[in-house]
């Protein structure tokens, strides 16, 4: 048990030092600082990822993670450009408000199972992106363009994180702050599914009938958790606002949320650093087969379907496979 729980520990001290230290460094030294804004997107999108593996856990099949994520966008671009809000305040006001606003969609649809939440889910983002362009607010297809990058953070006159517009390299503050919250995403997430409410939720995945049966309140775990799920797309959506200084509707689509999902199945539903990995593997993945042109879409798709007829439990069963070999 000691050695595990050391194994561990060395496991997450050692990762952090790569993503704060080892990377900074080698990118710095290669001088290819445009990485910076692509592994930045990898960390928000496994973040946004990270919700849709929290309601895989509970039973359900979410492809609307695109809405939320979109919906986060706005709110913090909103409250900056008409209400002189700072950025670092919206970042929990555009969680909240997708958490909120997916408690009044989940009462009613996540009484639904299967297909059906999932064709629910599917249709959410579309319902986002039309909203998008029909309320004056959101500025319709023209979006919402030159919202200023993240100002100074100060708490009792103390400046703990600087203005962005004044530093030199805005990309790696960028990188710090998504792979910060990435860290901090996926401690909760370990926290949770490691809990008492984590392993009530992962009886709803099993049998709900018989959860509900022994006094577990069923609706009360899946609007929780579906609620966490869309106030972290609402905080990847709001970062990404601000780093390419715009939103347009178009700015997260289906097929946005339907990658979220993907990326979970790649990196293994049973893990809960599996949309980590597969938001790693499918964003390089996708840049790699640019190469071979017309033909990308056709080789990404076969692959994937390779990879889920192979490794059903995702890319981290491989590990747990060849400990139990070794």
């Amino acid at each position: 048990m000691t050695l595990n729980r050391n194994t561990r520990i060395a496991a997450v001290v050692a990762f952090l030092a790569i993503v704060f230290v080892a990377v900074p460094a080698a990118i710095s030294a290669s001088g290819r600082f445009d990485l910076y804004y692509t592994l930045t997107s990898v960390a928000l999108l496994s973040i946004a990822s990270a919700g849709v593996w929290l309601t895989f856990y509970i039973g359900r099949i979410n492809i609307g993670q695109g809405a939320y994520a979109l919906m986060g966008g706005y709110v913090s671009a909103i409250l900056v450009m008409n209400h002189g809000w700072s950025f670092w305040l919206t970042l929990p006001a555009a969680g909240l408000f997708c958490a909120a606003a997916s408690v009044l969609i989940g009462l009613p649809i996540l009484r639904l199972r299967g297909v059906y939440f999932a064709m629910v889910t599917l249709v959410l983002t579309e319902v986002a992106r039309l909203l998008a362009l029909a309320l004056p607010i959101t500025n319709g297809a023209k979006g919402i363009v030159s919202i200023p990058l993240p100002g100074a953070l100060s708490v009792f006159g103390i400046t703990l994180i600087p203005d962005f517009a004044t530093l030199q390299n805005s990309r790696l503050a960028f990188y710090l702050l998504a792979v910060t919250l990435m860290v901090v995403c996926f401690a909760i997430m370990y926290r949770l599914v490691n809990s008492r409410i984590g392993k009530l939720c992962k009886s709803l995945q099993q049998n709900e009938e018989l959860a509900s049966s022994i006094g577990v309140n069923i609706a009360y775990l899946r609007v929780i958790a579906y609620a966490v799920s869309s106030f972290f797309g609402g905080v990847s959506g709001a970062i990404f606002a601000a780093i390419s200084q715009s939103i347009y509707p178009s700015s997260f689509t289906v097929t946005d949320s339907v990658n979220f999902m993907l990326n979970c199945f790649l990196g293994g539903l049973g893990y809960v650093f599996g949309p980590m990995l597969g938001t790693l593997v499918l964003y390089f993945g996708w840049d790699l087969l640019f190469q071979t042109g017309q033909f990308q879409l056709l080789i990404y798709s076969a692959l994937m379907i390779v990879l889920m007829l192979v490794l059903p439990n995702g890319l981290l069963s491989l590990a747990e496979t060849t400990r139990k070999k070794g």
